[in-house]
């Protein structure tokens, strides 16, 4: 079926089933233009000086990092990009606290009270809110953690917590779709279902007799807002839920055997989606205390004034994160981790979406807001601070289109969506690819739960639709193994320092992510009707 409607300044768009059932549309001759000149050699540039040495992977509140800010700042100025942080700035000010875990002694108590031993038996992460903690309650087993009964499966169902500490497992049921399996595995997820329980702790367990355990290291950083509470944390939730700890195998195991039951059953019955919860006849006893270490660093947050007299107090966002990992452990005698694909390349299709807009005289309806995160190798930080308390009303951002690790390595001839299989935005996104000739495909690595692994999961759980463009597997010999070549490059350059301008780029390819992300946020842009999520969906907000 042909399908017609009016975007501003263009008379017509045709739109019509293709015989792989992608949508085609056409662009005014304006933007085609303005995509054509989308230039490779301006994107090395900026990921060569995003990259280099002299930044010394911009780790969030460093010299290098604060370059990086500088640099972004002055390109998005110089394509005509306004800003819109805090108070007139390009910037919102991000506090972000490490916590680390100093003295911590935990007992369980009960006919079978025994002492733990700190990193054989458990540890306690830090706790962000509260420097000095000690509670007690009885135990209980509660799956997975989580609570979603709308998908049929609630662990927390005929299970009273109440006051207590439960104990759960990483996973989820087979049932769950990968990006549903990956948002109810998140913490937060799982001390969000525990604190509207009524729980006062969380131990995550582990089921798997030969896994490693030893002693958490390195620190948990958090957002602190300027009332001094914590506003995004991946380990804490609320005041309620007083620890957030791990349990060893042996004690897990031994808890369960207390029980009368066995570990392989209870995680055989929960992957085939039956809850299996129960009480524990055994209580712990937790105290611990914290320290912190606070730094500043920024969110850049630039706007794109869109046409339309209302639709133009609404912003569709185009985000990429800025950070990288900084300086750390030599790799083949290399210590800074100059983050180039991850996600330098990300930043610089940000920028190349600015310079696209810079072309067009005739605005989109909506206005487009470009933000570079801070934080997001900390944990998504700086994104989930901004969609909690944006430089905007929160409730005018009607979606996010993120960039991170485009992974630009081969010729992009198919994409897959993270996310936008929730919402109205796969619309957008089938529209766009079929305009540039892309297949679109599911994720083809589900495992790396890539979904909750980046800064439009912030969004997501903030109510506002979001997506992240990936690569697909289709490859130009037809063998659509592209996974296959991109599991070796991550081998070899992933979170290492030999992710610099020398690695394997393919600029062509980023030029089609840039055009891509543009067309999808420009359709969304026009659209009279904001996003909606699927009716029923996981993320729908009621």
């Amino acid at each position: 079926m042909i399908k017609f409607f009016k975007v501003l300044f263009i008379p017509v768009i045709v739109l019509f089933a293709s015989s792989v059932f992608a949508q085609q549309i056409k662009l005014s001759a304006e933007i085609e233009q303005a995509l054509a000149k989308v230039d490779t050699a301006q994107f090395k540039a900026d990921i060569a000086y995003l990259a280099d040495d002299k930044l010394k992977g911009r780790g969030p509140g460093t010299e290098g990092f604060q370059m990086a800010v500088d640099y972004v700042v002055s390109r998005l100025k110089s394509m005509g990009v306004k800003p819109a942080g805090e108070n007139g700035t390009w910037l919102q000010e991000v506090k972000l606290r490490k916590a680390t875990t100093g003295t911590a002694d935990a007992a369980l108590t009960g006919q079978n009270a025994v002492a733990l031993t700190a990193g054989k038996d458990y540890n306690i992460l830090p706790n962000p809110s509260k420097p000095d903690v000690s509670l007690s309650g009885q135990l209980a087993f509660a799956g997975y953690g989580a609570s979603e009964p709308s998908l049929g499966y609630d662990d927390y169902a005929g299970l009273d917590v109440k006051g207590k500490v439960v104990l759960v497992v990483r996973g989820a049921p087979d049932k769950f779709s990968s990006s549903v399996m990956a948002h109810t595995m998140n913490p937060t997820s799982i001390l969000k279902a525990a604190a509207e329980h009524g729980a006062i702790g969380v131990i995550i367990c582990t089921a798997d007799s030969a896994a490693r355990f030893g002693a958490a290291r390195g620190g948990q950083y958090s957002v602190i807002g300027k009332d001094g509470t914590v506003v995004i944390s991946r380990t804490f939730y609320s005041d309620d839920v007083k620890v957030l700890g791990q349990f060893s195998y042996p004690i897990f195991n031994n808890l369960v055997k207390g029980a009368g039951k066995n570990i392989p059953a209870l995680l055989a019955q929960m992957k085939g989606g039956q809850p299996a919860s129960f009480a524990i006849d055994a209580g712990v006893k937790i105290s611990y205390a914290s320290t912190y270490n606070d730094i500043i660093s920024y969110n850049v947050v630039g706007k794109i004034e869109g046409s339309d007299t209302k639709l133009k107090n609404e912003y569709v966002v185009h985000s990429a994160h800025l950070d990288h990992l900084g300086i750390g452990r030599p790799v083949e005698g290399d210590s800074i981790y100059n983050g180039a694909h991850d996600n330098a390349s990300g930043c610089a299709s940000v920028m190349a979406i600015a310079k696209i807009y810079s072309g067009i005289k005739n605005k989109p309806k909506r206005s487009i807001l470009t933000v570079l995160l801070t934080g997001e190798e900390l944990g998504d930080l700086g994104s989930g601070y901004f969609a909690a308390r944006p430089t905007v009303p929160v409730k005018s951002i009607v979606a996010d289109v993120n960039t991170d690790m485009p992974t630009i390595i081969a010729p992009l001839l198919s994409v897959t969506a993270l996310g936008a299989e929730h919402s109205s935005l796969a619309k957008q996104v089938d529209e766009a690819a079929g305009y540039l000739g892309l297949g679109v495909e599911p994720d083809p690595e589900p495992k790396q739960v890539r979904f909750v692994r980046s800064d439009q999961y912030s969004f997501v759980v903030n109510g506002i639709p979001a997506l992240h463009i990936k690569y697909g597997s289709k490859t130009a010999d037809g063998k659509n193994n592209l996974n296959d070549f991109v599991a070796k490059w991550r081998a070899k350059y992933y979170h290492k320092p030999q992710d610099d301008i020398n690695g394997i780029f393919d600029f062509a390819a980023g030029k089609k992510y840039a055009q891509l992300n543009f067309i999808i946020g420009y359709l969304v842009a026009q659209d009279d009707a904001r996003p909606t999520w699927n009716k029923g969906d996981i993320f729908a907000v009621n």
